[in-house]
């Protein structure tokens, strides 16, 4: 049987549009970039790296995006991004420097400043409005330093303030996490005292070892002591988090017991002062070492360092209230690799989790069921990394973003 030529031309139009509805249909679409800071840079020495990963929009794996890059400094143990996501801010412990770089729409990332600390930074936050970095730092004597930020460029320290306890001022104190809540009137850190909390070593002090510190920011960045600060925050809190409203400040701030495998709770009071919720502590999977909470507000997912497993709650709205287990039935939970020490949620979709992972040397990546909060795995996780990851954010790529979200 012969055909027209016009008869060809349509067969071969045709063939050509099926081909092409199904290369698009099987085009891989990115919704976020995820940032991992590594110990150690396979290419660069002992200097620390950033690998860039590329997230895809159906099934949250992951591939890699923009080069790796130098942390600009050893030992990057912490990371923040300013809430329009144009820059991403690296502490390095060991070089004890700050450094800030712009992102880039593509997710490149380009150094543009550093600072030096006086002592090894822990951990960082970004008021919401973007005006100020707030950096906790110290290994003995910890400190709360505040830095004007301009465009994203760090500026001069606006403030300075040791975190130290009244009744013992001369206990060592030690940060391990710093959070501005939305709303932007208040920063909260998480410290332990190891004068009184330190596994085989000697202790000098009776007094309570886990604390949040919590300060108001006033007129021109001001910090004052919230009323009663410091809270009590079980034995060795070791990160802290508050869900995000779209209007006015968090009503609720979580922190993480690493010490006693729990999660200490409060309720964020008018004045910015701090509560403990009803029926807590609530139970944590062992060594919890990281917190995030989805865009949405309703769900809580912590990483547990010694589990090697995600564990995740829904949140009692009208009480603040870690009310059940997600994925309950199953065994704890949901497994990474070996020891996940810094956990995010996507905020582009609000759909997938993924962790750092310090001794597997990877990232492991969860997708999340917004209408029950449950976990499952994306495909091909865990994703390789340079050594030693120490923390990941995420940043979302286009005009995608839950951050104005409502609980």
């Amino acid at each position: 049987m012969k055909f027209s030529k016009l008869s060809q031309l349509f067969l071969v139009s045709t063939i050509g549009l099926l081909v092409a509805t199904l290369l698009t249909a099987c085009q891989i679409v990115t919704i976020d970039y995820v940032f991992v800071a590594c110990a150690k840079n396979a290419s660069a020495g002992g200097t620390g790296s950033i690998d860039t990963f590329a997230v895809d929009s159906e099934s949250g794996a992951l591939r890699m995006g923009a080069p790796t890059v130098s942390a600009g400094g050893v030992n990057p143990v912490a990371m923040a991004v300013t809430s329009d996501y144009a820059n991403l801010y690296v502490a390095n412990a060991t070089s004890k420097t700050v450094v800030h770089f712009a992102i880039a729409s593509n997710g490149v990332l380009t150094l543009k400043d550093t600072i030096t600390t006086s002592a090894a930074p822990a951990s960082l936050a970004v008021n919401p409005a973007g005006t100020y970095l707030y950096v906790v730092s110290g290994t003995t004597s910890a400190t709360l330093t505040e830095y004007a930020l301009s465009s994203g460029t760090i500026g001069s320290a606006t403030a300075s303030l040791p975190l130290s306890l009244s009744s013992n001022p001369s206990d060592e104190i030690v940060p391990t996490g710093v959070t501005v809540p939305s709303g932007g009137g208040a920063v909260y850190v998480s410290a332990y005292d190891l004068s009184a909390y330190n596994p085989g070593g000697s202790t000098t002090s009776t007094a309570n070892p886990g604390w949040v510190f919590g300060f108001t920011i006033g007129s021109g960045g001001a910090l004052a002591p919230t009323s009663g600060s410091p809270y009590a925050a079980g034995v060795k809190p070791s990160a802290l988090a508050a869900p995000t409203t779209s209007v006015g400040n968090s009503r609720f701030l979580y922190v993480t017991d690493f010490a006693s495998s729990q999660v200490v709770a409060y309720a964020i009071q008018t004045n910015l002062s701090l509560s403990f919720l009803v029926d807590g502590p609530f139970k944590a999977g062992n060594e919890p070492s990281s917190i995030a909470i989805d865009p949405r507000g309703k769900y809580i997912y912590i990483s547990n360092a010694l589990d090697s497993s995600v564990a995740g709650y829904t949140i009692d709205q009208a009480s603040g209230t870690p009310s059940s287990l997600v994925n309950s039935s199953s065994t704890l939970v949901n497994a990474t690799d070996t020891q996940p020490v810094s956990i995010a949620v996507d905020p582009a979709l609000g759909r997938f989790i993924y962790t750092a992972n310090h001794l597997g040397n990877s990232v492991s990546g969860f997708r999340l069921n917004p209408d029950n909060g449950t976990l499952t795995l994306t495909q091909a996780t865990p994703y390789p990394t340079d050594s030693n990851p120490n923390a990941l954010v995420i940043v979302p790529h286009g005009n995608h973003s839950l951050q104005s979200v409502t609980p």
